[in-house]
């Protein structure tokens, strides 16, 4: 979920002009939070010139919305294990990790968004795209047969990983992989019995 693995893209100079600044964006957030975040720190940590990450983003909030939205445009998408609670579990890992990784890039980027309108719209933009990338578990686990048809695939993956983001974003408290596996296992098992269905 971060742009260390959109940087690894193929393309042309302007290509790896942009995912050298995005990844610096990500380091400073990560480093010194929004406030801290500067065109000059930007610059200097990615080695390209201050004129041109002035001219591309024009602002720090403009180098926000970029990461956001670059985030639209890379190749993620869940593992497929072979059953819905295995591709749930390796899904709440990954977030779990996000979240808890130091320093947390994602918590520092979550938090930066809300400093301008145009940062919130990327970030809602961001969230949507990966819910509606990470409902193929479900879609798989109906062509399995483990689910009915009439599932909601985004109620599922809000099962699983609402609570991670719950506890360690907005409490702010500690939450070990075993709990994250936990709700994965729960959201999995009421999924197989019904449970978001519209049948239920």
């Amino acid at each position: 979920m971060t742009t260390g693995e959109r940087a690894s893209r193929p393309g042309g100079r302007t290509a790896r002009v942009r995912a050298d600044v995005l990844a610096a964006v990500e380091a400073e957030l990560a480093e010194h939070g929004y406030d801290g975040l500067t065109i000059d720190g930007v610059a200097a940590r990615s080695g390209v010139h201050r004129t041109t990450v002035y001219r591309r983003w024009k602002t720090v909030a403009g180098l926000l919305v970029d990461l956001l939205r670059a985030g639209l445009d890379d190749s993620w998408e869940p593992a497929d294990t072979g059953s819905l609670e295995g591709d749930l579990l390796k899904l709440n890992r990954e977030v779990h990790t996000a979240l808890t990784e130091r320093p947390s890039i994602t918590q520092a980027v979550i938090a930066a968004s809300f400093r301008t309108p145009e940062a919130a719209e990327a970030l809602t933009a961001f969230w949507a795209d990966r819910y509606r990338r990470s409902a193929v578990v479900v879609r798989r686990a109906v062509v399995r047969g483990e689910v009915d048809p009439s599932i909601d695939p985004h109620q599922v993956v809000m099962t699983a990983t609402a609570p991670l983001y719950h506890q360690l974003v907005l409490l702010r408290q500690p939450l070990s992989r075993a709990s994250a596996d936990r709700y994965a296992r729960a959201a999995a098992l009421s999924a197989q019995s019904g449970i978001g269905s519209s049948h239920a």
